[in-house]
């Protein structure tokens, strides 16, 4: 999305992350810097895997769905294509989660630790079609950064 200097944002997660390898203080303040510095969203967070369910971790938006059941959802989808989904208009997915009725788009990127997929970080739009390729590759970028910090990867 222009205007935003997703080089300068990279260096501060970076920053913000290095030295530090506590998994829950490194997802809060990688979720505080996407949602304060992306424009047009609305929820930002982590779900972790729990065997068959995933389950809500540090986020910053409105309250969300504490426990993902496995087969649904978006966060699910990207599991199990183990790759990073862009979902454009989210009420067109078949077996969306609704935890905010206002999200309109979303995208998620898995997360590995040691090869296997150890939860997903979800980023919601109010916005339809609000993420692209560019949106894609930076956050990818960051869940490395954080995966590299907290030793997970």
């Amino acid at each position: 999305m222009s205007g935003v200097n997703y080089t300068s944002l990279l260096l501060q997660l970076s920053s913000l992350l290095q030295g530090e390898t506590d998994v829950i203080a490194n997802m809060a303040n990688m979720t505080s810097l996407i949602y304060h510095n992306l424009p047009q969203l609305n929820w930002v967070g982590f779900y972790i895997r729990h065997g068959d369910e995933l389950v809500l971790g540090p986020f910053q938006g409105k309250p969300a769905c504490v426990r993902l059941k496995r087969g649904r959802g978006v966060c699910w989808a990207a599991i199990e294509k183990n790759q990073t989904l862009i979902v454009p208009d989210v009420h067109a997915f078949e077996g969306h989660i609704a935890c905010d009725s206002t999200s309109q788009s979303e995208i998620v990127i898995p997360v590995l630790s040691n090869g296997k997929i150890w939860g997903v970080l979800d980023v919601d739009s109010p916005i339809r079609a609000r993420f692209d390729k560019t949106d894609q590759s930076f956050l990818e970028r960051t869940v490395q950064i954080f995966q590299n910090a907290c030793h997970l990867k």
